[in-house]
């Protein structure tokens, strides 16, 4: 099928999304880690329109963007499906990765966020996210997004959310709280438990310790 790579950030989510789905599918795959502040002249020739992980190299031909990564590795490798076969569910399992995507700018602004306002206001951005995918998006039947197997929407919501909980413990926060959301926090235990996900979930105190820091030198210099 010819040689893949990967060009990414290992803390980042966006690749993490990519490296789960070659995982679940048992592909192969040659892992190249960008540095985020020097990136590779290679990194910049395959993606030089935005210049940003993650790249999928596949036989010499590059891919961007992480969700047009993960539809491409399930249309050239059919084996554990990630997306679903039928067009309506399909369309629907678009709409919510697209929805993760709104999710993601919540935690951006929370990332970024200088003071405690701007930290108040992201913080109830994401929980009227989190709210929506609660009473929305996860059956009491299922378990996960797409039934009784991971599916992209998982892989959306589960890079994320990982992130968000990273942000939880840098702020000394509380946001996906077992009360307020319990369908959504027993899918996320569960999720990263599932074996293919939970061997290439980064450590979090490891990610803590280098996004602390990466946090604060990004705000110093804003």
């Amino acid at each position: 099928m010819g040689e893949v790579k990967l060009h990414g950030f290992w803390y980042s989510p966006f690749a993490l999304r990519v490296k789960w789905s070659l995982k679940l599918k048992g592909i192969e795959y040659e892992n190249i880690e960008e540095d985020r502040f020097n990136k590779s002249s290679q990194l910049v020739q395959y993606n030089p329109v935005y210049k940003r992980i993650p790249i999928l190299v596949h036989a010499g031909k590059p891919i961007s963007e992480s969700m047009l990564i993960i539809e491409y590795i399930d249309q050239v490798w059919p084996q554990n499906p990630l997306l679903p076969s039928h067009p309506y569910h399909r369309a629907l399992a678009r709409f919510w990765v697209k929805y993760s995507d709104d999710l993601t700018e919540g935690v951006r602004a929370l990332y970024r966020s200088k003071n405690n306002e701007q930290r108040k206001k992201a913080i109830e951005d994401i929980l009227e996210h989190l709210r929506v995918v609660e009473d929305q998006c996860l059956g009491k039947e299922n378990k996960f997004f797409g039934g009784d197997c991971v599916n992209v929407v998982d892989l959306a919501f589960g890079s994320i959310i990982k992130y968000l909980t990273v942000l939880e413990d840098i702020l000394e926060v509380q946001i996906l709280e077992a009360q307020k959301f319990p369908r959504l926090y027993s899918w996320f235990n569960i999720f990263k438990s599932e074996p293919a996900i939970a061997e290439i979930l980064p450590d979090q105190d490891q990610m803590v310790a280098f996004v602390k820091p990466l946090r604060e030198q990004i705000l110093a210099s804003s």
